[in-house]
């Protein structure tokens, strides 16, 4: 959890961003600390992948500042936010479906020392028994689900400080859901924090140790997941903010 006594591992203050004139992020305060799970919910175009694509360089920032292992990386590059340890897993089966799961877990190392690298694919591989089986095999041969599990491993192919996951159960079975939300248990007794945009409120909740709600650009509410009536929190801020917006 969350504590006043050291810094934050990633701090976001006051953060906007958007789609050239377009402005999908309002002024974005947000804060995670090192080993901690946040889960970041909301409605459909509510901003959460505008958010993570803002922290990791794919948007710029146009005001505010993000504070990351206590530097600056308010609008840093994609490169120097996963080599900072600030790694962004996108949304939706990014493979190269030519080439073997060893290789497109090599390329996601490209910059590491070729030792270096093939440490890192046995640790990524490590998580996912399914693909370690298969590691010979095209990228394109797996299926969805393990397409999935193959881009969260070249994620952690980097050693991340903080793994920010978009929707990684999209389309993905109950049982598969559940195999990957499971490697954020893992990923947080190492020491790795996360961020997880998620549909499925109640895995989220189960797997976080706090939560934001973004709505319409703003966050709503941010709280820890043991408050028991935290859904109910989340669905007066969902609609309650949506009415209030309305009704300006």
């Amino acid at each position: 959890m969350l504590t006043s006594a050291a810094e934050p591992l990633l701090s976001v203050k006051e953060l906007e961003s958007g789609y050239g004139k377009i402005r999908v992020l309002h002024g974005i305060d947000l804060a995670i600390a090192a080993g901690e799970v946040v889960a970041l919910l909301g409605p459909n175009g509510a901003g959460k992948t505008t958010l993570l694509r803002a922290l990791s360089g794919l948007l710029p920032v146009s005001a505010g500042h993000v504070r990351f292992d206590g530097r600056d990386m308010t609008n840093a590059t994609p490169r120097d936010a996963a080599r900072a340890g600030l790694v962004h897993v996108i949304e939706g089966h990014r493979v190269f479906t030519q080439i073997s799961v060893t290789d497109n877990l090599l390329l996601a190392g490209y910059d590491l020392p070729r030792a270096e690298r093939a440490v890192r694919v046995e640790e990524a591989l490590a998580f996912f028994p399914e693909i370690a089986e298969k590691r010979h095999e095209r990228g394109g041969a797996l299926s969805g689900g393990q397409q999935q599990m193959l881009t969260v491993a070249q994620g952690l192919v980097r050693r991340p400080r903080l793994l920010m996951l978009d929707e990684p159960s999209a389309g993905l079975s109950p049982v598969l859901v559940d195999r990957v939300l499971n490697v954020i248990g893992r990923l947080r007794q190492q020491g790795t924090a996360v961020l997880l945009v998620e549909q499925l409120l109640e895995k989220a909740l189960a797997a976080a140790d706090r939560v934001y709600a973004l709505v319409q650009g703003n966050i709503a509410l941010e709280a820890p997941t043991c408050e028991g009536d935290l859904p109910h929190r989340l669905e007066r801020a969902y609609f309650g903010h949506e009415s209030r917006a309305l009704g300006a």
